[in-house]
């Protein structure tokens, strides 16, 4: 077997155990129904177990996060690290497509308005060939009103139909990165003194943002060995956004609050930081692949032998919903969304790959090679299988058994055994919807007092939500890996819109 076939091979198991486990749940509620019901009790048991277990992990990084931002990071630096800090510079890429100037000039003004000085950074405005003309109109605005603010702007238009590259973000800021340290090695900057923040382009940081990440990167005895990892809270548009979007974005912002306090498990996600040292020494972002964000950690871990991790700072960056004006438009964009966040079981393949056989590598530690693959694994298939096999095949046992084992006590017990265990998961959701209200900004005054109310009931379409937002658009990524061709994913931009800033 050639080594294109082994890699298919090991694409297509993730399907194969989502679509393995959900086929024989099914046959047993035909075959052997008390079976079934046994394996569903457990399971919700499970289930249960591990909702308290992460209730724990995400009240802890909330009163992290709580307590970080009520402290003076800029204050703070200036006092542990006088005569250091001053050599650190950030470079921050924003990558753009087609996004109008409202959208782009958002995280400009948040950079603008953050405690750390002005002229510490090295901004990259990254767009497409594709959308030349458009793009450069609103670079043109944006470096008129921003372009002496900071140490330098680079305007980069990355080339259409590059050999070997996946049209998107990684692609696009895999060529602003290279553009960007012709910049730095003619200043002559170390690169161990620049912190490198990739945004996707409605990012808004909190003012003490880079404050706290040049804090954490200066107190790390290893700081060019770590990537910074944020708290991603969808509140730029959230009044604007529906109930349904609403519930979906929060799941997302709610499940790394969760993994921010379980470090061993985090990789990078959407925006975060790391150090230009580490990123050049890789080769910048992978241009090939959907999933850039969370790849560029498995490409440090691999290039130092597993000496990389990911430091989480329990500092926000505020974000936009999909949220579009049109209910209908933005529900398909929400799927669109989760599927392509579901595409990091892309990760897996090459995690194998790069762990074991003839191209792996054999220095990093097999506790930790099997920890990043149970996590990565365990994470993509509980999202594809778990609501599926609670919410509804759970009860097709119930509903086929024969009269006889309709008499057994695991039947007659099952019904409400489950109900109880249903109820008990319930705290986890009522602790959410109380921290997701002290989260929320201030209501825009056209807003009436009844949006509280709205709110508060969204939360009741949770279950449906964890099905078609979850269940669905996991099992479909990991279908589309599994059967490769013409159904793997390309990289689909979201569109954004904005009307109440966080």
């Amino acid at each position: 077997m050639n080594d294109r076939a082994k890699y298919r091979l090991l694409e297509m198991i993730p399907g194969l155990l989502v679509w393995g486990t959900l086929i024989l749940a099914v046959l047993l509620s035909f075959l052997k129904p008390l079976w079934a019901i046994y394996f569903i009790v457990a399971f919700d048991l499970y289930w249960l177990l591990r909702i308290i277990y992460m209730l724990i992990y995400m009240l802890t990084s909330w009163r992290r996060y709580r307590r970080n931002i009520k402290i003076g990071w800029y204050e703070k630096l200036q006092t542990d690290f006088f005569g250091r800090w001053e050599n650190i510079y950030h470079l921050v890429f924003l990558p753009t497509y087609k996004e109008p100037y409202e959208i782009v000039k958002l995280p400009f003004e948040s950079i603008i308005n953050s405690s750390y000085p002005n002229e510490k950074f090295i901004v990259v405005l990254a767009g497409e060939e594709r959308d030349e003309a458009h793009f450069l109109e609103v670079a043109e605005k944006l470096k008129r009103e921003y372009g002496d603010k900071f140490f330098r702007m680079i305007i980069n238009i990355h080339p259409k139909d590059l050999e070997g590259e996946l049209p998107g973000k990684g692609s696009n800021i895999h060529h602003a990165g290279w553009q960007a340290k012709k910049l730095i090695d003619e200043l002559q900057i170390p690169y161990e003194n620049i912190i490198v923040s990739s945004f996707d382009i409605d990012t808004c940081v909190h003012e003490q943002y880079f404050a706290c990440l040049t804090h954490h990167y200066l107190k790390n005895p290893n700081p060019t060995r770590a990537s910074y990892q944020p708290l991603a809270i969808y509140n730029n548009n959230i009044w604007e956004s529906n109930p349904v979007v609403r519930v979906v974005a929060s799941s997302t912002t709610f499940w790394l609050l969760t993994d921010l306090s379980r470090a061993e498990r985090l990789f990078t996600f959407s925006s975060h930081s790391m150090s230009f040292k580490a990123l050049v020494e890789v080769g910048f972002w992978d241009k090939t692949i959907v999933t850039e964000d969370s790849r560029i950690f498995l490409q440090c871990f691999v290039k130092y032998d597993g000496d990389y991790k990911v430091t989480p700072l329990y500092m926000p960056v505020y974000m936009s919903t999909v949220e579009i004006g049109k209910f209908s438009k933005s529900l398909v964009n929400q799927y669109k969304q989760m599927r392509r966040w579901a595409w990091g079981v892309e990760h897996f393949p090459w995690m194998v790959w790069h762990f074991w056989g003839k191209y792996g590598n054999n220095k990093i530690r097999l506790t930790k090679k099997f920890r990043y693959i149970w996590n990565q694994t365990e994470g993509v298939y509980s999202w594809a299988t778990a609501p599926l096999l609670i919410l509804l095949v759970g009860y097709l046992p119930l509903w086929l058994a024969s009269e006889q084992e309709r008499q057994t006590a695991i039947f007659q017990n099952a019904p409400e055994a489950l109900a109880i265990l249903m109820r008990l998961a319930m705290i986890g959701l009522i602790v959410a919807a109380a921290l997701y209200g002290i989260m929320l900004p201030p209501k825009p005054k056209e807003f009436h007092w009844y949006n509280y109310l709205i709110m508060a009931l969204q939360w009741l379409m949770v279950p449906a939500t964890l099905i078609i937002f979850g269940s669905l658009p996991a099992t479909d990524a990991q279908t589309r890996l599994m059967l490769g061709g013409k159904y793997r994913l390309g990289f689909w931009v979201t569109e954004k819109t904005l009307k109440h800033p966080a």
